[in-house]
């Protein structure tokens, strides 16, 4: 029941793109090709600002605010990953499954932790060491990403391959929350909270995504 209150009192919030308009979510129309790697290390920067926001919020209707603004973009972004990057990383690089199932494996931690934190108010005792515990986890997997993962996936994927996973990305991303409404999370289908989101079977998710039109044809 905290969980359904949480998500309800903030998902005017959570789910207004305000903090990454949809325009930086693709390919610039001027002609430069944004690369993947910028989105995601764009979602890594904005999600370390949700987490100072919660910890250094005023009292704790901000906090909840922020807390579900960090839940909704961490399931967002993990799922896009899951999608779009990983598959990339098994295809480019070489060894690449390793390290995307490495990547896997540390999303499982992050899944678990926010199992957890997303069922705790401001008040209880365990809201902030959970925040900490769950931040360490996500930084160091944040580390391992952008000083090796995606160095490595640039460096073997072609300028344009790599602009067409940005215009991917940021569809899922765009996607995810169409499918997902935090102000009824007791009705619906599997994506209705963030979490249930995160542990969807990935070929599921993949097969709703592929039923959208391509950006281009629309």
């Amino acid at each position: 029941m905290q969980t359904t209150k949480i998500l309800s009192r903030a998902s005017a919030l959570s789910l207004q793109p305000t903090a990454m308009p949809i325009s930086r979510s693709f390919a610039s129309s001027s002609g430069v090709m944004q690369r993947v790697s910028e989105l995601i290390k764009h979602d890594h920067a904005e999600l370390r600002i949700y987490k100072n926001n919660i910890l250094k919020g005023k009292d704790a209707d901000e906090k909840v605010r922020w807390q579900n603004q960090f839940i909704w973009e961490l399931a967002r972004h993990s799922v896009a990953e899951e999608l779009v990057v990983y598959p990339a990383m098994e295809k480019n690089i070489p060894g690449g499954k390793d390290l995307a199932d490495r990547d896997r494996t540390e999303h499982q931690r992050v899944k678990d932790l926010l199992y957890k934190f997303q069922k705790l108010r401001p008040a209880d005792n365990e809201f902030e060491p959970t925040l900490h515990t769950l931040w360490n986890d996500l930084e160091y997997h944040i580390k391992e990403e952008e000083n090796k993962d995606l160095p490595l996936l640039e460096k073997h994927t072609p300028e344009i391959e790599s602009a067409n996973l940005s215009t991917d990305f940021g569809r899922t991303k765009g996607f995810v929350p169409s499918r997902s409404h935090p102000n009824s999370p007791n009705t619906g289908g599997p994506f209705e909270t963030a979490f249930g989101l995160m542990t969807a079977p990935v070929d599921r998710l993949g097969d709703l995504f592929r039923r959208f039109p391509k950006a281009s044809a629309r």
